[in-house]
């Protein structure tokens, strides 16, 4: 079995145009669409928001999902169609579910300046996904030894764990390293893992990486070597391989190109109605409580969607 260290290096993209604030995407990708339900990685900031005008995210769908979010530096407001109203803050976790269908909105608070962060999502296996929406939020004590620091957010890690219940085993760690450090950490043999580093220089196994860089390291490990040459600050994500095929386009995962199709026309027919109407209208993703309109969906592509694994 081999056990190779995979680097993957991060792509930029606008979010909401492209005078918005750019986010760096390191998953999915060509050869590489899970580690364990993680499906998708973007890494963000530090963005200066009077340059940018920060993070404003009008209300749109999500299926098949859940999304962490986690913030180094900033303030971002969450609403959504469930109801729930929360302000994610930095080394605090906000854990939203769409199962099959919600909407949200998320916008840098006025009071931030500089926001920096990282959005994450996690794939529902079958036996999940069509699960009501839902909302955790969560704040782990740091845990501490020589030239490190810890926050677990999901799963169990350095002797911590997160109370908070997943749908597939999952893990969810801030690490931060000081300047020389080496750190081995006992890891779960049937996970796959990566590492993504936020800030400063490290290396993985030996493998080195850059900030933004995503690690990606096979099941059949029991540790994970990690050295900082930098003070560096890093997210370990984990979990065994999904083991499901899923169909991932814009902001939904389904299992088949048609049910991707059918999610989009409820998006789409919910938005016209209200338009027609002058009203918003609830549906399959509800309506969320904010004065911004909705953001409607791109058009299909002129393919199939392929099964991503």
């Amino acid at each position: 079995m081999t056990t190779h260290i995979d680097v993957l290096t991060s792509r930029e993209v606008p979010l909401g145009g492209p005078r918005a604030m750019r986010v760096r995407r390191t998953l999915p990708q060509r050869h590489r669409s899970l580690i364990g339900a993680w499906c998708f990685v973007d890494h963000y900031g530090p963005d200066e928001v009077e340059q940018t005008g920060g993070m404003v995210v009008a209300p749109h769908p999500h299926t098949g999902l859940q999304t962490a979010s986690w913030l180094f530096e900033g303030e971002i407001e969450h609403r959504d169609s469930a109801g729930n109203h929360a302000v994610v803050r930095p080394g605090e976790l906000n854990l939203m579910t769409a199962g099959r269908g919600i909407s949200h909105s998320e916008v840098s608070t006025s009071d931030t300046s500089v926001l920096h962060g990282a959005q994450l999502w996690i794939a529902l296996p079958e036996d999940s996904r069509d699960t009501g929406p839902g909302f955790e939020h969560f704040v782990p004590a740091p845990v501490r030894g020589p030239g490190w620091e810890a926050r677990v957010f999901l799963g169990s890690l350095l002797g911590a764990s997160s109370p908070v219940a997943t749908h597939t085993p999952l893990l969810g760690v801030e690490l931060m390293l000081a300047t020389g450090r080496t750190l081995e950490i006992e890891v779960d043999e049937s996970f796959e893992h990566g590492v993504l580093l936020d800030v400063g220089v490290i290396d993985v196994d030996g493998t080195e990486l850059k900030p933004s860089d995503l690690a990606f390291a096979p099941v059949g490990r029991g540790t994970l070597t990690i050295t900082a040459h930098e003070e560096s600050r890093l997210l370990v994500l984990g979990g065994p391989p999904f083991g499901e095929a899923i169909v991932m386009w814009w902001n939904f995962i389904g299992r088949t190109h048609e049910e991707i199709v059918g999610f989009r026309e409820e998006w789409q027919s919910q938005l016209r109605t209200a338009e027609h109407d002058g009203r918003r209208v609830d549906g399959r993703f509800g309506v969320v409580d904010i004065d911004l309109d909705s953001i409607p969906a791109p058009e299909m592509p002129h393919v199939r969607l392929k099964l991503r694994h």
